[in-house]
């Protein structure tokens, strides 16, 4: 079994992270939710203190931390806020495509100007017409000459107002489903790439989210990742790798609302004692504290099976549905151990739960993980 005894280097991490989650992101989370503001000058001090493109190797310049050790980080920042964490950790996803399957210059080309300044890069897979169904993805990539001209729109894409780099799925033949997807590295730069608005959304206010057009933009054969239908297995691979953190997110924002209902708990007089006293709350908390271990066990027990070289499809899928799934319930919960006060927003309880909501959406819907889950498990008794 592993051992998860932090060492003195991964508790120095964690510290790291907690401080600056607690005293740069915390204090401006309500208004920046309550703004949907984009909190630039946050993320640039995230970046100068080592905490985005926490998966690039040490030798492009990033952090180079295992991911065990990224769980580690993304729990803290998402305990102080989920949107804000959410944009911090985008370029992970966004370059993820280009660590496993970038050649040498291509790692070079795009790796290193990410780490030297800051800047975002987004991860362009979800398509309005597709949702959850990848493999039915109908943005084209047209091959003329030693050029592809790619055609179509994602959308619910992380950062994409305030990308530089996008890293584009399309696909050949959208009769080949899967069978013909690509993987592109575009530039912002390029002609005919058209973020879109920002979106309003429930949660995550904090981070940017738009549609992207790709209008007959051309795209260098040397930009190409991997070859001509290796698009698919490449995203699977990716959402592998980055949905673990998804996992360690979610279990972020459960424990901030365990600990403010525990908090709120103590403090507040009904029936002439603390609710706390009361046995309804204490079962709710008891019931809360278990989501949140079981959820950070999971979390890292999937971290520490792919950093030890396995492929950890059922693990982080086990993960990220569980962790997330229980954010939602134990925010719930936390909502309802303050009462009426839980949903008022001078209250911090209710921003939890509308950022949990997302967890169990993004980096694969949790219907879909469960889907996972059931192939990988019966594949093992085939």
């Amino acid at each position: 079994m592993p051992d998860f005894s932090l060492s003195p280097e991964q508790e120095s991490l964690r510290d790291m992270a907690r401080k600056f989650a607690r005293t740069e992101m915390a204090p401006h989370a309500a208004e920046c939710d309550k703004a949907a503001r984009f909190p630039d000058e946050i993320y640039r001090k995230a970046f100068d203190l080592g905490l985005m493109n926490l998966n690039v190797p040490a030798e492009y310049g990033g952090s180079g931390l295992s991911l065990f050790d990224q769980c580690l980080i993304v729990e803290e920042l998402a305990y102080a806020c989920g949107g804000m964490t959410t944009s911090v950790i985008a370029n992970c996803l966004a370059l993820e495509p280009i660590l496993l399957a970038g050649t040498p210059e291509q790692k070079e080309r795009w790796l290193k100007p990410f780490c030297a300044a800051y800047q975002f890069a987004s991860f362009c897979l979800t398509e309005p017409s597709g949702g959850s169904d990848a493999g039915g993805l109908r943005t084209r990539a047209r091959k003329e000459g030693d050029h592809y001209v790619l055609s179509g729109e994602k959308c619910f894409i992380t950062n994409a107002p305030h990308a530089s780099l996008f890293t584009v799925f399309a696909t050949i033949d959208p009769s080949l489903r899967h069978r013909g997807i690509t993987a592109f590295a575009v530039p912002r730069s390029a002609a005919g790439v058209i973020p879109g608005k920002d979106e309003e959304k429930m949660g995550h206010r904090a981070s940017s989210t738009s549609t992207v057009r790709f209008e007959d933009v051309r795209v260098p054969e040397a930009d190409r990742l991997g070859g001509d239908g290796d698009g698919f297995a490449l995203a699977m691979r990716t959402l592998d790798q980055t949905r673990t953190p998804i996992g360690a997110l979610a279990t972020g924002i459960a424990q901030a609302a365990l600990d403010h209902a525990a908090a709120y708990s103590l403090k507040r007089q009904s029936f002439g004692k603390p609710i706390s006293e009361h046995q309804a709350i204490q079962i709710k908390l008891a019931n809360m504290a278990q989501a949140v271990h079981a959820a950070r066990l999971l979390t890292w027990h999937a971290a520490w099976t792919i950093d030890h070289g396995a492929k950890g499809t059922l693990e982080s899928s086990i993960a990220k549905c569980f962790a997330s799934d229980s954010a939602l319930h134990v925010a719930d919960e936390a909502i309802q151990t303050f009462g009426g006060y839980g949903y008022m927003k001078e209250y911090p309880v209710e921003k939890l739960l509308r950022d949990a909501k997302l967890t169990q959406i993004y980096e694969g819907a949790n219907e879909i993980q469960r889907s996972v889950i059931a192939r990988e498990l019966l594949r093992a008794y085939s």
